[in-house]
């Protein structure tokens, strides 16, 4: 497909999404998540093992566009409808990103604010370089988080500093949003992309099947109880004891070799 909002690279098994609107700090629009949309599924098509989502020039995302905003408004005569069809293929989007049986990496160059914030945090690892900003920045324009960051943020940081973050819209360094459990690395900025390249295509040679197993574990926590989770990890691990990968990993153990995943 031919993208205008973002771009779409395959290097090996590893696909590269890029957001691609950097003279607006790579806002997203309706437009933006049609194509991520799109992205994701030729990602999964192309036979992708693992999937990076970073953003041009000197941004991550600067969260929703507030132009679009005021143009869908002004066409439709209600200010809501902004809120209506472009939020609810931004949710789709995020629910892509924690559905899809395998692993996303956000490389976060520069700011990370508002819903580009939570969009990152949806990612199953962030990836910062040491000059990237993350904030909650809904309420310095009077509105409450989307994205899924009142679902996400208390779950990484605590239910006291997500709200303060989310109250005050106060904006976290790298370092800073490390030390609080935001996000799992920080990086040069001249090596984040390299760093994140590395990261996964070392997640590219695991057993994918299993990773994805594990995001679909993680997300149904959140609403199990121990023995509810207890009987979906069983469940999970018979899945995973029938595959190729399985076979190989147990035969590279007994012969004391490194295991040569297929992700499957």
């Amino acid at each position: 497909m031919n993208y205008e909002n973002i771009r779409f690279e395959m290097l090996g098994s590893v696909c590269v999404i890029t957001l691609n609107r950097p003279d607006s700090l790579n806002a997203l629009t309706l437009a933006v998540a049609r194509e991520f949309k799109t992205a994701i599924a030729e990602a999964v098509e192309g036979n992708a093992r693992a999937i990076v989502l970073t953003g041009a020039g000197r941004a991550f995302c600067a969260g929703g566009d507030l132009r679009e905003m005021q143009k869908i408004a002004a066409q439709d005569g209600r200010i809501e409808a902004f809120f209506d069809e472009p939020l609810r293929e931004l949710n789709e989007c995020i629910m892509l990103i924690r559905r899809t049986p395998l692993p996303v990496i956000a490389a976060v160059p520069g700011a990370a604010s508002g819903g580009g914030c939570n969009l990152a945090l949806a990612c199953d690892l962030v990836i910062a370089g040491e000059g990237a900003r993350f904030n909650q920045a809904f309420v310095k324009i009077g509105l409450s988080p989307d994205c899924g960051g009142t679902f996400i943020l208390p779950r990484l940081v605590g239910w006291r500093r997500a709200t303060q973050l989310m109250m005050t819209g106060e904006v976290v360094t790298a370092p800073n949003a490390l030390a609080m459990g935001m996000i799992n690395v920080v990086v040069a900025d001249d090596q984040l992309m390299a760093q994140a390249m590395a990261m996964a295509e070392g997640l590219a040679q695991a057993p994918t099947a299993a990773l994805g197993r594990v995001k679909e574990l993680l997300e149904a926590s959140a609403k199990n109880d121990y023995s509810e989770q207890l009987e979906l990890e069983r469940k999970a691990q018979i899945e995973s004891g029938l595959t190729k990968d399985f076979r190989e990993g147990v035969a590279a153990f007994i012969e004391k070799r490194s295991p040569k995943f297929v992700g499957g």
